[in-house]
């Protein structure tokens, strides 16, 4: 049944129900190009002011998964396992996590993506590892997961292809912000990578997407009614993005962070995160008898996953990862509490150095970034190292300190005001 796109638009201008029929033609015409750049753009408004309700969102959902094609994991032995973050400054989690779940019981197919502006991408950070590769087939995930347990990867241009094309869009048309589209963008790709469990990791504060708890709710219990309607097992927690996480930000440095956490060791909150995502998705999976996963990182079945996944992958677990050429310290001007660190600062800071990209064509670079010698909460002396600040061409930090001008607070006998590391969990 064919329908007239500016009906479609002007359905939604007047704040009207789109019904599934207008939703999978207007969907499937413009990932064709039978509906025009401007008409989409000018829908894409109208939703975003005017907002859709839950079937209609779930509908839009279903038909930017049928434009591509859905993976099929039914030839496992073992229940699957997914985790999405919606990104954030110094968020490593995918590292150590996906050999953690898989170590512990399930199967981790996880396709991942890139950086963009101040927010690290999973992909940037394993491309510093020598000879790691990205971009697999199918077959090559499949053989993958069968060797290790767990595959990180890129997704392929058959998932979802109504979505590239609708975010590049919104991209450039301020329609970015809209929760419904945001839903159902990410939630399309997760839906047709046919993982039978999903849980989201849902960033709140200034290095998240969404800044305040009540926003970033709002986003979460839209996905997870979106994964439980298409009939994935699916649960959010909202976690603090207020300050970095962990102590590197950057390609290879959060990559050396991960394999720390991997020894047993390395940043308490990155464990705690870790740690609570694993039991969230092994729970989610209803893996039986799952293994403990503050055992598996202890005991070394994780980091064992994470040496075959990285050398299924092409990649030499024991290659020294790069190191940048030129660091720059900067020092603590008062002695106090650190009580403040702006997570968005220090990813802007990052970006600016090299390890992040303004535009999705533009290379990064691999040893680039910030290391945190102090976090909220701690004291520090004046004149101590608070940040170092890593990259390969000197010219870059000028523009990295300024933005970390304002970005600390320091005094005397403060206490810092802190989301807690997990906020809330929402479930169906």
């Amino acid at each position: 049944m064919g329908f007239d796109a500016i009906e479609v638009i002007v359905t939604k201008r007047d704040g009207g129900e789109l019904s599934t029929a207008q939703i999978d033609w207007v969907v499937d015409a413009y990932t064709r190009g039978a509906v025009a750049e401007e008409q989409m753009a000018a829908l894409l408004m109208a939703i975003l002011l005017n907002g859709m309700n839950r079937r209609e969102i779930a509908d839009w959902t279903k038909a930017m998964i049928r434009t591509g094609e859905r993976m099929d994991w039914s030839a496992l032995d073992r229940p699957t396992a997914d985790k999405h973050s919606t990104g954030g400054v110094g968020d490593k989690i995918t590292l150590p996590l996906a050999p953690l779940v898989a170590a512990c019981g399930a199967y981790v197919p996880q396709l991942s993506g890139r950086g963009l502006g101040h927010t690290g991408g999973t992909l940037d950070k394993l491309e510093s590892i020598p000879g790691w590769r990205a971009t697999l087939s199918q077959e090559e995930m499949l053989q993958v997961i069968r060797t290790a347990g767990a595959v990180v990867c890129a997704a392929g241009a058959g998932l979802a292809p109504a979505d590239r094309k609708i975010y590049a869009l919104r991209d450039v048309t301020g329609t970015v912000e809209s929760i419904p589209l945001i839903a159902s963008s990410i939630m399309s790709k997760k839906i047709a990578e046919g993982t039978g469990s999903l849980v989201l990791d849902v960033k709140v504060g200034s290095g998240a997407f969404m800044k305040d708890v009540a926003s970033a709710r709002e986003l979460a219990r839209t996905m997870v009614d979106l994964g439980l309607d298409a009939g994935v097992r699916t649960v959010a927690l909202l976690t603090a993005m207020d300050r970095p996480l962990g102590r590197a930000v950057g390609n290879a440095l959060e990559v050396a962070e991960a394999v720390e956490v991997l020894a047993g060791g390395g940043p308490s909150d990155v464990v705690e995160l870790t740690v609570r995502l694993a039991r969230e998705m092994l729970e989610a999976a209803q893996v039986p008898n799952p293994k403990d996963p503050e055992q598996a990182l202890k005991d070394g079945s994780a980091m064992d996953v994470w040496r075959r996944m990285i050398r299924a992958q092409g990649g030499d677990p024991d290659a020294p990862l790069p190191e940048a050429n030129e660091v720059t310290v900067v020092s603590a001007p008062a002695t106090g509490v650190l009580t403040r660190l702006d997570a968005y600062a220090v990813g802007v800071a990052a970006w600016r150095l090299g390890a992040g990209r303004a535009r999705k064509e533009d290379p990064v670079s691999a040893t680039a970034g910030v290391t945190l010698h102090a976090k909220p909460g701690d004291r520090v002396t004046r004149g101590q190292p608070l940040l170092t600040l890593h990259a390969d061409d000197p010219a870059r930090f000028e523009r990295a300190l300024q933005v970390l001008e304002g970005a600390y607070t320091i005094e005397e006998n403060g206490t810092p005001d802190l989301l807690p590391l997990v906020i809330e969990r929402i479930a169906g």
